[in-house]
């Protein structure tokens, strides 16, 4: 009987090892699971294809010398390539043509179309630095505008559709540039503010390993990180506007050229 009841008691302490493994091993699994990153959709018809732009190095209006404007430029570039509907060419092709017509900076927006002619792209992204502070809690504030080709430029630049969609403030790109772009913003991005670390929460799930030590806070810490989070943000903002402007009908359209 002594014998039987030792067999038992093997077998019960056997069992809940056994579950106690599983159970583990689950936990860990969740810990690891993935989870898909945010994305942004571009509101184009894409049966022809993706919309195509490209992205000019931002002016360094910042104030310190030390901003990384082609840090920011690729990052922009990047996140622009993310977005599904619309594909980016790489910072060094627009850096080529702007060689090629002899431009060190985009200054107008007859400038911007020539670029975007030359180099047979739908829109360009111009703007400037506005902030840059690299140090835990990073700051980084972007003016941006979107120029669209000409009369021809497919999606964008649609005769019927072609107007502003200037953000409510009042950016720095108004006054670089007397014409209109299809889109602009100006955003400060100031890692202390408890709103900008929610959108850099959501923006990490799904960017970073679940179980690391800092987190998504990993990103406050990492400039480059931080950057690509503005940038993502900076984009899906633009993209945003031209959501709101291609939902307006036809005539609103007209009568806001």
């Amino acid at each position: 009987m002594t014998t039987v009841q030792t067999m038992l008691g093997t077998c019960r302490a056997g069992f809940a090892l056994a579950l106690l493994v599983a159970l583990l091993s689950g936990c860990a699994t969740d810990k690891a699971a993935r989870v898909p990153p945010q994305i942004h959709v571009a509101p184009y018809d894409t049966s022809q294809g993706e919309a195509l732009w490209a992205v000019v190095p931002p002016a360094n209006e910042s104030g310190v010398s030390f901003a990384d404007t082609h840090l920011v430029a690729d990052a922009l570039a990047a996140k622009l390539d993310e977005v599904r509907g619309i594909a980016c060419l790489p910072l060094n092709r627009t850096i080529a043509a702007m060689r090629a017509l002899g431009i060190s900076m985009v200054r107008t927006p007859a400038e911007a179309r020539a670029l975007a002619g030359a180099m047979g792209v739908d829109a360009v992204v111009v703007g400037s630095i506005t902030a840059y502070e690299p140090y835990d809690p990073p700051k980084l504030g972007l003016a941006l505008a979107v120029f669209a080709r000409d009369g021809r430029a497919r999606v964008i630049a649609d005769p019927m559709k072609l107007q502003t969609a200037y953000s409510d403030r009042d950016t720095p790109v108004r006054s670089q540039f007397a014409d209109r772009p299809v889109a602009a913003i100006s955003e400060h991005f100031d890692g202390a503010n408890h709103e900008v670390q929610l959108a850099l929460q959501r923006y990490a799930a799904g960017r970073h390993e679940p179980g690391s030590a800092l987190g998504w806070r990993g990103m406050l810490a990492s400039m480059s990180l931080y950057v690509e989070f503005a940038a993502h943000e900076a984009v899906g903002r633009l993209i945003e506007q031209e959501r709101l402007r291609l939902a307006q009908p036809p005539a609103a359209q007209q009568a806001a050229r």
